[in-house]
């Protein structure tokens, strides 16, 4: 596998305390020039990185076994194969690299009994044989050291990765790449996706979604309202800025509400954060709020996002008990294994993002309303069901490009808290939410391959991506941050111009990269691997539904408000808790009760509601995932890439790969064509020809009796 982490930016002082050995007198850099590495190496570094120590070794666990030279530097730890070449063009090779920030846990080996776990700061005891960088995206590399003399140089190598990590900023990014890559040519760099950092962004989304009845907002463009929401973002018409800037003053952390996704037939997905009960708004914030919340539907449903969900705090837990079962030294025995993973969590987390993502697309596409998405600080699980209502709902959210365009907006520039969730604060808040949403999408992409453009391999790229320390995208917790570390504040509240909002030409922010510029850090060839071959054309996003469309939209009563909690409807008499009681949020009677648990859908199961508002006919372009028992399945190659023998086997996601593969299995065949079974032997066959599954079988089976012979 060749996705991994990259480069950090910050100046390492070598520690001057010495192990107390006899055969190593220190862990700083060697000083003779016969220790220096080699032109060669050093001409391969980044703009600004720096090589603390280097020493040749033998990546294993991996076939075949390659040697080359182990290098740690103020930025990464990378492995260079002999004769490997680097190319100027994607200077990381994120085959071999670790970012220091990226590496989870570092053990050093002597002998087949002597392992020592280095956390930052740790002095190593002995001379490494082999040394195990595991990362935290569950990436392995394994390192042998030579003899022959260079014991050495194997601790001042490992010694200078502990010392590196120790003083390692996830914070801080790393500009090299940036400047030198970015900043060529002339005029500024356009990104390949929309950045949704300017006002034409918004409106050249709200257009191509025919968002009619919404504008964009200018109201927090000085990050004035709420420092946590984008500069610019939609709201009805009719609404005027001073009435949302008293609105959002009603919500927490002033996140009000506002469109997500406007639904081809007319539905309106909105997400904003829980009601701040404690205010006390007057009758005209009231009808604002109301009026926001409603945005012009007749017909208004609004979801608790945390209920049914797992916290923070759950969603931490299983992710670590997943890392520590994934570890190529788990304690876990083979045959417990799988319960093992069962009592992680993780996969129960997931089923149950699913199963509330389809009820909502449900409620989105089966009839004209407002769907509003309420989670407490509207930061975390509200990004992750958007997205996943968008991916159901809109064909065009699963192309390469809408994939992108949906991440950039629903949590980059909503203001998704990427550094604190992933750990890079050091608060207690950690939890790798967007993880999740990964596993999420790719088990869409197990159930329904023909219909995405993006392949696994763009998913793992993405998941490896969260700490690249060369972009600002997940290295921030709100669009303010990174538009103060970018320097995009300052050009904008300065020169800004309702008819002009492009920040000066050679502005620093010209020079930024997001994570979607694959072609800096990415190879074409690695790139063309984001592709899924199996993605079916027809399934484009200008033919899967016209416009309008109110064959499938079901006419309902007017003024119609509901709560929709634990898979329920419950009707409410008022949308805002300030006119009566805040307990009307939390309506105690049930009514319509949900249907048990099948394998049918909800659409099939009529939702349950009441007769008069009809049949749910599934309408084009709607996918309902199946979330029961096995149908959510393990993601293996993401999760166990620290254990290279179950990697074997599985398939290859591009045409190339899948031919390679299959003249692999064609040549084993053919090797044991003298002892497959006599009925199959005597068939007269073309070595090329396809063999059927079951000529397959009677070959294995003729081969296993052979071997018991």
């Amino acid at each position: 596998m060749w996705w991994g982490g990259r480069g950090q930016s910050f100046n390492i002082a070598p520690q001057k305390e010495e192990p107390e050995m006899g055969s190593v007198q220190e862990s700083r850099m060697p000083e003779p020039r016969s220790r220096q590495p080699s032109s060669c190496l050093a001409s391969r570094c980044l703009p600004g990185e720096q090589i603390l120590a280097w020493a040749p070794g033998v990546r294993k666990g991996l076939e075949p076994e390659l040697s080359g030279t182990l290098i740690c530097t103020n930025l990464r730890v990378t492995f260079q194969p002999c004769g490997w070449q680097q190319n100027q063009d994607t200077p990381f090779s994120s085959e071999y690299d670790f970012a220091l920030v990226n590496i989870g846990r570092l053990e050093a080996v002597s002998g087949l009994s002597r392992v020592q776990l280095l956390r930052p700061g740790s002095l190593l005891k002995f001379i490494p044989e082999e040394i195990m960088i595991h990362g935290r995206d569950f990436r392995l590399l394994r390192v042998g050291f030579e003899a022959a003399g260079l014991e050495p140089q194997a601790f001042q190598v490992t010694m200078a990765i502990v010392q590196a990590r120790a003083q390692s900023n996830p914070a801080q990014p790393y500009s090299g790449i940036t400047l030198s890559k970015a900043g060529q040519g002339s005029g500024s760099r356009k990104p390949p996706v929309p950045l949704m950092e300017t006002a034409e962004d918004w409106e050249t989304e709200r257009k191509k979604q025919a968002a009619r009845g919404w504008r964009v907002s200018t109201v927090n463009e000085r990050f004035d309202v709420a420092t946590s929401l984008p500069r610019y973002f939609w709201v009805p018409n009719r609404i005027l800025d001073s009435e949302v800037r008293r609105a959002f003053g009603h919500f927490h952390q002033g996140r009000g509400p506002r469109l997500s996704w406007h639904h081809p037939g007319g539905s309106d997905l909105l997400r904003c954060g829980g009601f701040y009960t404690a205010s006390d708004p007057n009758k005209e914030d009231i009808r604002a709020v109301e009026s926001m919340l409603q945005a012009g539907h007749s017909d208004v449903v609004l979801v608790d996002t945390m209920d049914e969900l797992p916290s923070l705090a759950d969603v931490q837990l299983a992710h670590l008990r997943l890392r520590a079962l994934c570890l190529p030294d788990s304690s876990v025995a083979e045959d417990k294994w799988l319960s093992a993973l069962e009592g992680t969590r993780w996969l129960d987390y997931i089923r149950a993002c699913l199963r509330k993502a389809s009820d909502i697309s449900v409620l989105v596409t089966s009839r004209v309303r407002s769907v509003i998405l309420q989670e407490r600080g509207d930061r975390d699980l509200n990004g992750l069901l958007s997205s996943l209502v968008q991916l159901l709902s809109a064909p065009e959210a699963r192309t390469l490009f809408g994939f992108q365009s949906l991440v950039q907006r629903e949590w980059v520039a909503a203001g998704h808290p990427f550094l604190t969730r992933l750990g890079g604060t050091g608060a207690s808040e950690e939890a790798p939410v967007f993880l999740l949403f990964l596993d999420c999408v790719w088990q869409l992409l197990q159930q329904f391959p023909a219909d995405f453009e993006f392949s696994e391999f763009f998913l793992l790229a993405l998941h490896d991506s969260v700490r690249v320390p060369d972009t600002l995208t997940f290295l921030r917790n709100t669009p303010w941050e990174r538009g103060k570390q970018s320097g995009q504040l300052n050009s904008y509240t300065q020169v800004y111009t309702p008819g002009y909002s492009q920040p000066p030409a050679g502005n620093s922010f010209n020079l930024q990269l997001s994570v979607w510029d694959w072609d800096l850090r990415y190879s074409n060839a690695q790139i063309l691997q984001f592709q899924n071959p199996g993605y079916d054309p027809e399934h484009c996003p200008d033919s899967w539904l016209p416009r309008p469309q109110p064959s499938f939209l079901i006419p309902g009563p007017p003024s119609s408000v509901w709560l929709f909690s634990r898979g329920a409807l419950t009707p409410l008499n008022q949308l805002c808790p300030w006119r009566d009681s805040p307990s009307l949020l939390a309506v105690s009677s049930r009514w319509l009760p949900r249907p048990a648990i099948s394998s049918e859908s909800l659409a099939d199961q009529e939702w349950g509601l009441p007769s008069h508002w009809g049949a749910c006919p599934l309408p084009p372009g709607l996918l309902l995932p199946g979330y029961l028992g096995p149908q959510i399945r393990f993601w293996k190659r993401c999760y166990l890439r620290g254990r290279p023998e179950v990697q074997m086997g599985l398939s290859s996601p591009t045409i190339s790969g899948l031919q390679d593969e299959l003249s692999h299995l064609q040549e084993l065949l053919r090797k044991w064509t003298p002892r497959i079974s006599p009925e199959v032997h005597s068939k007269k066959r073309d070595p090329h020809t396809i063999l059927n599954p079951t000529e397959i079988v009677g070959i294995l089976k003729g081969r296993a009796e052979g071997d018991l012979g």
